[in-house]
């Protein structure tokens, strides 16, 4: 028996409970893993409380992230003993997660712990980091360069924003953050490499079609009118890579900055994205990453306070990010 965070549903809402489960209530797959550790994000908070559904099927354990040690496997690509991390694929919203201090996955889901990482720090990355450094390489392989001028982050605060900021900033950048709690997080914001900070009601405005050219580049966590602007806004040839839906999945744009200005917009999925692009997103956020990051921008929680930190982050009450020590 091992302790997990359960979801049912009673009545339409939604319940969690730390509780006990046994290895055989685990779902099929090819490789059991003993779970150190995970994370909480935004997605597992809209699980965790219902407010989004998420979930169809109950009971679920939630969790999108999880890295641990591999303890059995029928999968000649992992053996006992090895450590793999594992984020996306449904996991924690069709599949049993890694709020768990064990999970039994499908081996294809899995990628290798690399060299110079650990369960904590894969976590304090997680999904969001893993989305974030795909962002990045979205918008280097649209040509946009430091050089040419700002960075936008909206959603900074959060956990693809923050990791989002500091990547950019690493690689040169002069990067302008966005964010709803400028008062509270300006400072962190600032000590992650933004050059500015901005309030998010700068961008929440009804856009028109074009505005005063400013960004060369976006890297979206919010969609809806915030996006909207930041495209009427873009530079000549400028790109937005979008990877959120934080403030609604409506996009009240029209088509003149991609026709007038030659704007890219670029969808960036992490949940599917294949293994070997996967790999290569994973050890190339972990090569740019400073440590002050792991200090400056991350908290950790037990099992037992997730439900209260899925509260305050869909709230919008979490800066950065938050591992969960299994």
């Amino acid at each position: 028996m091992f302790n997990a965070l359960v979801l049912t549903q009673e009545e339409k809402l939604t319940i969690a409970n730390v509780c006990q489960i046994a290895e055989t209530d685990l779902p099929e797959g090819e490789v059991l893993v003993d779970v150190a550790c995970s994370s909480l994000n935004y997605k597992d908070g809209l699980a965790v409380t219902g407010v989004g559904k998420i979930i169809r099927n109950f009971p679920m354990v939630p969790g999108i992230d999880f890295a641990g040690t591999v303890l059995e496997s029928s999968d000649a690509r992992y053996k006992a003993g090895d450590k793999v991390i594992l984020t996306g694929w449904g996991v924690g919203e069709n599949h049993w997660g890694g709020l768990a201090e064990k999970a039994r996955v499908k081996a294809d889901w899995l990628v290798p712990m690399p060299s110079n990482c650990d369960a904590a720090k894969a976590m304090q990355i997680g999904t969001a980091g893993l989305t974030a450094m795909l962002c990045v390489q979205a918008l280097q392989n649209a040509g946009i360069k430091p050089a040419d001028g700002d960075i936008l982050v909206t959603g900074a605060s959060g956990g693809v924003g923050s990791v989002a900021v500091t990547l950019l900033a690493q690689l040169g950048y002069r990067v302008v953050a966005s964010s709803g709690r400028v008062a509270q997080n300006s400072a962190l914001l600032t000590k992650l490499g933004a050059s500015e900070v901005i309030d998010r009601s700068e961008l929440e405005g009804d856009a028109r079609p074009l505005e005063k050219q400013r960004w060369a580049g976006v890297v979206d966590t919010v969609g809806n009118k915030v996006l909207a602007s930041a495209l009427a806004q873009m530079n000549y040839g400028g790109a937005a890579a979008i990877c959120g839906l934080a403030g609604g999945f409506a996009l009240p744009t029209t088509v003149m900055p991609f026709i007038l200005r030659g704007v890219n917009l670029l969808g960036v999925d992490s949940v599917a994205c294949p293994f070997e692009k996967r790999q290569a997103a994973w050890q190339a956020v972990l090569n740019l990453l400073p440590e002050s990051y792991f200090e400056d921008a991350c908290e950790t929680i037990a099992l037992e306070q997730v439900p209260e930190y899925a509260q305050r982050i869909i709230k919008g009450q979490v800066t950065g990010r938050v591992l969960v020590q299994l």
